[in-house]
């Protein structure tokens, strides 16, 4: 576990997770969009869980709710509860290794999406299956990545 964490890497990745949210992304391929906030959370949940815990995500959720004109709380209670979620096993997951953590990140991220897609289909919204769940997936396939790139910014400048 990191006992110091870098203040300007954890800043800049919560602004640079939601700025990737919103970025043009090809039509085709906006369906496959990795959940950048909600890996950014689920990374420093998991790294700093004094330092970042639930107030914080649900915070971070709301900017996004306010960044992507979705109904203010949708994706502010699903950061919360990834935050609680990782909170209740951060202790198990850092014995995991990464494809153990990936398969979390799959989980966690896929209760998220489907928190958010249950929202808004009460809503009104029109979309059926299972397609909701495909930021999950590719999320996990990078997490690897994202988990690499923020230990070593946060080691070097940490």
């Amino acid at each position: 576990m990191l006992s110091v964490i870098s203040y300007p890497v954890f800043a800049l990745s919560l602004i640079l997770a939601l700025a990737l949210s919103i970025a043009p992304f090809p039509l085709d391929w906006l369906e496959f969009r990795p959940e950048w906030l909600g890996l950014v959370v689920f990374y420093w949940t998991f790294r700093a869980p004094a330092q970042f815990g639930i107030l914080l995500a649900w915070v971070f959720g709301l900017l996004l709710d306010v960044l992507e004109a979705t109904p203010l709380g949708v994706n502010a209670m699903a950061m919360g509860l990834i935050a609680f979620l990782v909170l209740t096993v951060h202790q198990r997951l850092r014995m995991f290794p990464i494809p153990q953590q990936c398969v979390m990140v799959f989980l966690l991220l896929g209760i998220n999406q489907m928190l958010v897609h249950f929202i808004k289909q009460l809503l009104g919204a029109d979309n059926a299956g299972f397609g909701y769940l495909w930021p999950a997936l590719t999320s996990a396939v990078i997490w690897p990545l994202v988990y690499a790139l923020l230990d070593n910014l946060n080691r070097k400048l940490g």
